[in-house]
């Protein structure tokens, strides 16, 4: 792992089980109070496990979640810069709120596709991949295209994780998607057509 935060050597695992076991002992009853605690734990962390245990507490709550958190979303995706924080965002905080809200939300992710920063950009490829049939194709479609040429690893392999989980439910229109893009990376094309 690549990064400037120390770690304490906690697997992850472990760090989501004491997470766990605190929320359940101080639950919180307030939405400003568990927002300004994922914020400070997050702000204030001096190892990645402190970093682990806000994005657990921010994926926390779900009647707390609303398009009104997307700023903070932004502020942990492009603060935090690395692969393990932004696929958890991604994937536990943006993607339930783009099933819930999606008037709000694909607008946000449509301009975060095309962004100058790479990990927003890797937010709109995969924040769909727990949504399975009900995929907006249209959104994850022009994600990837957005984003097809980038040399970027990070981004050729959220293209490719993307496309391999659609094909679990469509897999006919991921194979059309790959055999109508030739400019996909190879990276992208193996991992797409790896279950295939």
């Amino acid at each position: 792992m690549k990064s400037e935060m120390p770690f304490l050597g906690v697997q992850k695992p472990k760090c989501t089980q004491v997470t766990r076991s605190a929320l359940r002992e101080y639950p919180f009853t307030c939405r400003d109070d568990w927002l300004d605690a994922v914020l400070l734990l997050w702000r204030t962390a001096t190892y990645r496990e402190e970093r682990y245990a806000a994005l657990h507490l921010a994926a926390h709550y779900p009647k707390w979640r609303d398009p009104t958190l997307i700023p903070v979303y932004d502020e942990l995706v492009v603060t935090g810069a690395w692969w393990d924080y932004v696929d958890e965002i991604a994937t536990r905080c943006v993607g339930p709120l783009l099933r819930a809200y999606p008037v709000a939300i694909v607008p946000v992710m449509r301009t975060w596709s095309t962004d100058p920063d790479r990990w927003r950009r890797r937010v709109s490829i995969i924040c769909q991949l727990g949504s399975k049939d009900v995929t907006d194709l249209e959104l994850l479609r022009d994600s990837i295209e957005a984003n097809i040429s980038d040399q970027d690893f990070f981004l050729r392999k959220a293209i490719g994780w993307a496309l391999r989980q659609h094909a679990r439910v469509d897999a006919a229109w991921v194979r059309a998607f790959v055999d109508s893009h030739a400019e996909l990376s190879p990276l992208s094309r193996r991992e797409a057509l790896k279950h295939l």
